[in-house]
């Protein structure tokens, strides 16, 4: 450990070959990374809002709900691959230390993809300060770029329905059952 915080390892990509709708996050928090899956913390709202949309139980196992998110052609992953972070929070995320994804090299490997939706300001931060100038402009426009709030439980004073309501805005790109 430094004095800056360990260095953390993100967690891999969880994105289907006909993904339609990229949703980045910044880095896993600590429930996530311990449990080495996606939105773990059990009050982060990621998995009630894409559930809503997406049409199935929330309560499922998470291997479930990975392949329910894969049929509606969303893929989940994360900004930032590797970092220095005290804790959770994204706040915490020592800047310096940010070593990105290779997001460049994903989006072109997704011919199906329309929209690329950010959790939160981190991590829509962290891809127009490292990533965007590597987005060839063709790639860049002919996707939707949609900075979202952040689903964490950091972010309390964005309620469920609230977030459901901007959230939508990702239904038109859903592919539903």
């Amino acid at each position: 450990m430094t004095v800056d915080g360990p260095w953390l390892q993100g967690l891999p990509a969880q994105v289907g070959e006909d993904c339609r709708v990229l949703v980045l996050g910044s880095m896993p928090g600590d429930a996530s990374l311990s449990a080495g899956r996606y939105y773990a913390h059990p009050r982060n709202r990621f998995w009630p809002v894409m559930a809503e949309m997406c049409g199935f139980d929330p309560a499922l196992d998470h291997g479930q709900r990975m392949a329910a998110l894969t049929r509606a052609g969303v893929g989940v992953w994360d900004v930032i691959g590797r970092c220095q972070r005290r804790g959770s929070l994204d706040t915490a995320i020592v800047a310096s230390s940010e070593e990105v994804n290779d997001l460049p090299g994903l989006l072109a490997r997704l011919p199906s993809l329309r929209a690329v939706a950010f959790n939160g300001g981190k991590a829509a931060q962290s891809f127009h300060r490292h990533v965007q100038g590597r987005v060839p402009e063709a790639t860049h426009a002919a996707l939707a770029w949609l900075a979202l709030p952040s689903t964490s439980p950091a972010n309390a004073g964005c309620s469920l329905p609230r977030l459901l309501e901007q959230w939508r805005v990702l239904v038109p790109w859903l592919r539903h059952p």
